[in-house]
């Protein structure tokens, strides 16, 4: 499913997302990340042994939420995408969302450099997208 132009400026231009995954029993654990856009997947890097990467482990199913609040409630809009979550532990591909994680958050490098061995990059590929409020 391709992400309508939309959805995808606002994950590009949003500083933050919430991932929600699951454990094999369902318990749900739900975190704010930051992400970036590639052709239509959303990217994004955990820690190797985090809560996040355990549950995608034993379940790819995940959910990306990011949304923007106003006092005026007419103006609230968002993006719910549901997705499988695939994670990336080396080569090219994580070398190369992590170039794009550092540009868009130069803070990275310095306050939780993502690293191979100790980082994972996750690759959702949306297949149900519900929002609101966006053009």
């Amino acid at each position: 499913m391709r992400l309508r132009k939309a959805v995808s400026d606002l994950l590009r231009w949003e500083r933050v997302c919430r991932v929600a995954t699951v454990d094999r029993t369902g318990r749900p654990h739900v975190t704010p990340v930051c992400q970036v856009v590639r052709d239509g997947k959303i990217y994004f890097a955990v820690g190797r042994d985090s809560r996040k990467a355990a549950n995608l482990r034993q379940t790819p199913h995940v959910a990306v939420l990011v949304d923007l609040y106003s006092e005026e409630w007419g103006r609230l809009a968002g993006a719910l995408v549901q997705g499988r979550a695939a994670l990336i532990e080396r080569g090219p591909a994580f070398r190369s969302i992590r170039t794009l994680l550092y540009e868009k958050y130069p803070q990275y490098p310095e306050e939780s450099a993502i690293e191979v061995g100790d980082s994972l990059v996750v690759e959702v590929t949306p297949e149900r997208v519900a929002s609101w409020g966006l053009e």
